[in-house]
């Protein structure tokens, strides 16, 4: 009798399980329709504007004199080489970066999970360069890397207290980059803390009584179970990593071969008036950014569903 109810209690369950996952996704599209109307309403025109203007040659200085090119402005960037440079720097940054503030914003976010007196104190200290407006941040790191008045180069020994950070592009680079992780290697920490926090001590404990060493808790226990939370945190931060204009803008203005895609745009848009080029640059530059959300979604491979435990 055993045999004939088992299969039946299975099944009752499995229908449970998939009717109350149905009702929970049903819930959570109702939730998140408004702020997605919203969310057209604020960006589809700007984006179908852009996409409309980018088949004209369409100069400000110019209005009246706008002429349909179709995709002749496409041509145009992609067979530039300065697009192809400002493509190679923009993925440098964000490769750089988000590695970088995925391993450090690891280690603050151990920090974090396992502190146990001022616990408050300590998180609210890490998440301070991230509540600094990019800007002013640009300009504090400008004036630390700076040859007369900055601290950097009496920190590093083996540069001369003359060094110019920014007369040379490896070296602008560099600084780009640092203010970059300085300022959004706590919101990575953030992310991965939320993860962690998803990681069963009963897992670890279990692994540690079997004689697993703290690396190979780390390796086959907490990264596999946090891989959800690593996805989201290195797409949110590769994702704005790819737009980055702040910094590049504050700091060298794109001098010395260090602009990106986001400074291209705005050159060809707010400097030379060509808004036909730019609105094609922008465009470029949304379909670039899909591309990169792509990839590393089908990177991580990461079945959110099995990562929430709902089947």
């Amino acid at each position: 009798m055993s045999t004939t109810i088992a299969p039946d209690a299975n099944r009752t369950r499995t229908a449970t399980a998939s009717d109350r996952t149905r009702a929970e996704n049903s819930l959570a599209r109702k939730l998140v329709a408004p702020a997605i109307v919203l969310m057209l309403l604020v960006t589809a025109f700007p984006m179908l504007r852009a996409l409309y203007l980018s088949l004209f040659d369409y100069s400000l200085t110019a209005p009246d004199d706008r002429e349909f090119v179709g995709f002749a402005n496409y041509m145009t960037a992609l067979t530039d080489s300065l697009f192809w440079r400002d493509t190679a720097n923009t993925v440098m940054i964000m490769v750089v970066t988000v590695i970088f503030e995925l391993v450090i914003g690891f280690a603050f976010a151990m920090v974090m999970h396992k502190v146990i007196f001022a616990r408050g104190v300590i998180r609210t200290s890490i998440l301070i360069p991230y509540g600094i407006i990019t800007v002013v941040s640009g300009f504090a790191w400008q004036f630390a890397f700076s040859n007369s008045n900055g601290f950097v180069n009496g920190w590093l020994p083996f540069l001369s207290d003359d060094f110019n950070w920014f007369g040379e592009y490896p070296s602008s680079m560099i600084a780009i980059m640092v203010s970059e992780i300085w300022k959004t290697t706590p919101f990575m920490s953030l992310l991965l803390l939320a993860g962690l926090a998803q990681v069963s001590d009963d897992m670890l404990e279990a692994a540690k009584v079997d004689g697993a060493t703290w690396w190979q808790r780390l390796w086959k226990v907490i990264l596999p179970n946090m891989r959800a939370a690593i996805m989201v945190a290195v797409l949110f931060r590769a994702l704005d990593a790819y737009r980055i204009f702040d910094n590049i803008f504050v700091m060298t203005a794109g001098a010395n071969g260090t602009e990106s895609i986001s400074f291209l745009t705005y050159r060809q848009v707010i400097e030379q008036f060509q808004l036909g080029i730019g609105s094609a640059l922008s465009v470029l530059l949304f379909l670039s950014v899909l591309l990169v959300a792509y990839l590393i979604v089908k990177l991580f491979r990461v079945d959110l569903a099995s990562a929430r435990q709902e089947g």
